[in-house]
C-alpha cells in the first residue's frame, strides 16, 4: 500500500497541524545545514531529536531527503572521502533510529533549477518554469567543463563505499533525478536524466538498497509512457520512494501545474505502483502558489499541498479501494 507523506521541517508549524487534519501521519524529514554551534544532522544524537520532534506531533518519520555535502564526492576530487563518511555516518543513524529510506542526488555545483519563480498558472495561481536559454546564458561557473564521464566515476566509487554500510544498516539509498534532465548545465555534466541511464545506476553496484526516487516531474520528461517506466524499475524492486508531481513541456522549456492539470495520466501511475506492489512512501512535491499566500518559498507554499494531497487520496482509493487506504493512512 503506498503510504502518502508530507515534507515537513522538524520544527512545529501550522502545516504540521494542516495535513494532520487532511489525514498525513507520516513525515519526509527536511533537515537543514547547521550552524557552528550545532551537531551535524547526519550524527545519531542530532538526528534522533529531530526523530523524536516528528513522533511528539505524531508524525512517523519515514525518509530523509537531503545529505551532507557532497559536492566534492560528486566531482570526484579531493576531500570527497570526509564527504561520503559523513554520508556514511548519516546511513548508520538511519539504521539506528529505524529510518528506512535516504533521497539524495547526483546534480554536481549546480542543484534543481528554474529560471522563473512567478509564471502565471491556472486562476491566477504563480507556479515555477525552467527555460533553458535562459540558464545557459549565465555561462559556465568556476568549474568550467564538468564530463559526464567524470561524475559516473565519482558515482562508482561513491556507490562502492556507501552501498555496503546501507546494506548493513538497513537504509535504501533513492537516487533523485536531475532538475531539469538536461546534460550539459552551465557546462556541468548531469547524468540522473535518461531512463538508460538510470538503468545504469541500478547495474554500477547491483543491490536492494541501491534504488531511485522516481520524481515523476522529471521522469515524465524522460519518456513518453510513464507508467510503463513505473513497471520496468518496479518488477527490480527499486523503486524506494515517490514524488508525485507533473509538469508541462519539455526538459528545454516546461512549467509546474498543478496535480490535476497536467499531461501525465496520474491515475494510470497510481495502478502502475499497485501492479508492481509498490508499498512506500509517496509525497506530492511541488506545487504552485495560492491567493493570499507568499511565495518567498516557490513550489513549497501551504495550500495547494492539501489540494494535491486530496487529489492523491482520491487516487489511492479509486485503485486501492476504500478500506485499504486506511490502512496506509
Amino acid at each position: 500500500m503506498i503510504t502518502i507523506a508530507e515534507m515537513l521541517r522538524p520544527t512545529p508549524s501550522p502545516l504540521w497541524n494542516l495535513v494532520k487534519q487532511v489525514g498525513v501521519d507520516h513525515a519526509v524529514g527536511a533537515l537543514a545545514r547547521p550552524t557552528e554551534s550545532e551537531a551535524p544532522f547526519w550524527e545519531y544524537d542530532s538526528l534522533a531529536r529531530a526523530k523524536d520532534a516528528y513522533e511528539s506531533g505524531g508524525f512517523t518519520l519515514s525518509v530523509i531527503e537531503g545529505s551532507p555535502p557532497l559536492n566534492r564526492a560528486r566531482l570526484g576530487i579531493t576531500g570527497r572521502d570526509e564527504e561520503i563518511e559523513w554520508f556514511c555516518t548519516l546511513i548508520r543513524s538511519m539504521g539506528r533510529l529505524g529510518i528506512p529510506v535516504l533521497c539524495y542526488n547526483w546534480m554536481a555545483v549546480i542543484g534543481w533549477s528554474r529560471t522563473h519563480l512567478d509564471v502565471p498558472a491556472r486562476g491566477g495561481a504563480i507556479a515555477t518554469a525552467y527555460d533553458h536559454p535562459t540558464m545557459e546564458a549565465k555561462g559556465l561557473t568556476e568549474h568550467g567543463i564538468v564530463p559526464e564521464e567524470q561524475l559516473w566515476d565519482s558515482l562508482e566509487y561513491f556507490l562502492q563505499q556507501t552501498v555496503p554500510v546501507a546494506e548493513s544498516a538497513g537504509v535504501k539509498l533513492a537516487m533523485h533525478p536531475d532538475d531539469p534532465p538536461l546534460s550539459p548545465l552551465r557546462g556541468i555534466g548531469r547524468i540522473m536524466r535518461s531512463v538508460d541511464n538510470y538503468q545504469r545506476l541500478l547495474d554500477l553496484v547491483p543491490s536492494e538498497v541501491n534504488g531511485i526516487t522516481l520524481c515523476q516531474g522529471n521522469f515524465t520528461l524522460m519518456t513518453d509512457d510513464l507508467p510503463a517506466v513505473i513497471r520496468h524499475f518496479g518488477s527490480q524492486n527499486r523503486i524506494h520512494f515517490v514524488h508525485f508531481r507533473d509538469v508541462r513541456g519539455t526538459p528545454e522549456h516546461f512549467e509546474e501545474v498543478f496535480h490535476d492539470e497536467g499531461p501525465t495520466d496520474m491515475l494510470t501511475c497510481m495502478r502502475a505502483y499497485k501492479e508492481i506492489g509498490f508499498e512506500g512512501v509517496l509525497r506530492p512535491d511541488h506545487v504552485p502558489t495560492l491567493e493570499g499566500e507568499s511565495n518567498d518559498d516557490p513550489c513549497y507554499a501551504n495550500l495547494a499541498r492539501l489540494h494535491a494531497i486530496g487529489y492523491i487520496q482520491g487516487l489511492r482509493e479509486a485503485v486501492y479501494g476504500k478500506s485499504n487506504c486506511r490502512i496506509g493512512l
